[in-house]
């Protein structure tokens, strides 16, 4: 066949992919992680490899573990003579896809194996192990992966790699180290991935893989306004490695911006560096070396937009924290009474709305109890009040640490409502989400098993200059994903999540830009993460 006959069949192919993604909903292929990639990208990536290859591009046994209708063998094609391809196999879960490819490119000598590839690299005898991987893994979320299905990937990883992998992982990153047993040694892989992993924790295992078990070549990462594909809307990495141990001193090359093979920003970056760096988005840096690209991050980030704040910590709940109703029946003066929220477990709202006297329309509505006037003075000008803090001693209240270290002791610290808060932990129950944002109307506070949310900067002033965007910022913040935030908190026995302030300000918002156009003033290149849900 010759080149003509190349352009008519990736026509078909194009079409095709077309068809069988209709036949199901975005939801389902979210689910399956089925995100086709572009020809073009693909081409640029083939075009990239083949320079880096140099010579050496004879023999060519190539491979892609997530074959789809063969985006990357047709780039492979069109950029390699056919001659240079001794062998190919794609490996495609999906039958439909696989039956496509098959009939597409099977005169191209391409050999389709419909099948789990995680299972496939289990029983590899009888196949040639490929020199070339060229890949768009399934972008399948941890929590579509039951126990039993990552229990069994985190075995072969750490297998095929001695590394173990984070249960909050996704499924490309079980592809991307299981692959090592599938790769030849010193063959070359390139692999299109979300970026998500060089910020989050759960990244930390393919840093890890991509510094010490392979030798990195490139990491290209794409404007993310530029998005890779239009149905999936994630920022996209472009990695390049050989399997091969990396040369004392090596550099691997960071791009951003532009093409691959035409970035708009490059830099050397030492593998020492990298294995030191939390955030492999800070590279390429500008010009200057202590001046990391976009302000600090290329992301904008939830502390670009909120200050964040554990909610106020009494020291005695039960003591502080009184049923409005009896805090009115023990008449205890109103000016010392701030209405707080209960505990989110009693929380069922996540919209509060706001009673004429600043309390929350909420069936259980709560009084917090502070006061910062001397002994003497609640002594004599509020005697219900010293009456009730009487009682205090019988419970050795003014014992405990926190009360003992404040003056007086029944004043609390001083909190703002906030009109968004986050719940502080919790456990994901029959699907249920771990952590919950609330949109609070009223004057209510919070104790400290929320995180409070104070929009800052250019957010409070567009609230201020139009408050009814606080609907919006509401819609956006509760499409952070539970997945977003676990990455960056910590997971406690029972499967217990607990998020921190400094931890949730690192979640990457969603949107935000594209909704508000007072930030893109403030904020022209910062990446937004913005997954469909």
């Amino acid at each position: 066949m010759n080149y003509q006959d190349l352009i008519a069949i990736e026509v078909d192919r194009l079409q095709i992919q077309g068809k069988i993604d209709q036949q199901k909903t975005l939801a389902e292929r979210n689910k399956l992680g089925q995100f086709a990639t572009p020809s073009s990208l693909a081409s640029e990536i083939a075009v990239y490899v083949k320079k880096l290859l140099g010579g050496k591009t004879r023999a060519l046994r190539f491979s892609d573990p997530a074959l789809g209708t063969g985006a990357f063998f047709s780039a492979l094609l069109n950029v390699f003579s056919h001659e240079c391809i001794a062998s190919a196999i794609g490996i495609e879960l999906d039958p439909i896809f696989a039956q496509s490819a098959h009939d597409l490119w099977k005169a191209f000598g391409l050999q389709v194996i419909q099948g789990d590839f995680t299972e496939f690299v289990r029983r590899l005898s009888g196949y040639q192990r490929p020199n070339l991987i060229l890949t768009n893994p399934p972008y399948v979320r941890h929590h579509y992966l039951d126990r039993q299905q990552k229990a069994r990937l985190q075995a072969l990883a750490t297998q095929a790699t001695g590394l173990k992998v984070n249960g909050l992982a996704g499924l490309y990153v079980y592809y991307l180290l299981i692959s090592h047993l599938w790769l030849e040694d010193d063959g070359v892989a390139a692999w299109l991935i979300p970026s998500e992993f060089m910020d989050v924790n759960y990244g930390d295992v393919v840093k890890k893989y991509l510094t010490e078990r392979v030798t990195l070549i490139a990491a290209h990462r794409f404007d993310p306004f530029d998005v890779q594909f239009d149905d999936a809307l994630v920022s996209s990495v472009i990695i390049v490695f050989r399997k091969a141990p990396p040369p004392h001193r090596w550099k691997a090359r960071f791009t951003y911006g532009g093409t691959l093979g035409t970035p708009k920003l490059a830099q050397g970056v030492s593998l020492q560096k990298l294995r030191q760096s939390r955030k492999w988005t800070s590279y390429p840096m500008t010009s200057d070396p202590r001046e990391p690209l976009h302000d600090e991050s290329d992301r904008l980030l939830l502390s670009d937009l909120f200050k964040i704040q554990r909610g106020i910590a009494t020291g005695a709940n039960k003591f502080f924290i009184l049923p409005r109703a009896e805090a009115i029946f023990r008449c205890l003066p109103e000016e010392y009474l701030r209405p707080i929220l209960p505990s989110p477990r009693y929380l069922r709202e996540t919209v509060i709305e706001r009673d004429p006297d600043g309390y929350p329309k909420t069936g259980n509505q709560l009084a917090l109890i502070t006061c910062g006037l001397p002994d003497g003075q609640v002594r004599e000008g509020y005697p219900s009040l010293w009456e009730y803090f009487n009682t205090a001693a019988a419970r050795a209240i003014q014992r405990r640490y926190l009360i003992r270290n404040r003056k007086p002791w029944f004043k609390q610290e001083q909190r703002d409502r906030a009109p968004f808060l986050c719940t502080y932990m919790g456990r994901s129950i029959n699907g249920k989400r771990s952590f919950r944002f609330i949109w609070n109307r009223s004057d209510a506070i919070a104790p400290n098993v929320y995180l409070m949310l104070y929009p800052i900067g250019p957010l409070a002033h567009a609230l201020r200059e139009r408050p009814e965007l606080e609907a919006l910022v509401y819609e956006l913040i509760n499409q952070i994903t539970d997945c977003d935030i676990k990455g960056e908190g910590r997971v406690y026995g029972g499967g217990l999540h607990k998020i921190e302030p400094k931890e949730l300000g690192r979640v990457s918002t969603i949107r935000f830009l594209d909704a508000i156009p007072e930030l893109r003033k403030m904020y022209p290149r910062r990446q937004v993460l913005a997954l469909k849900p």
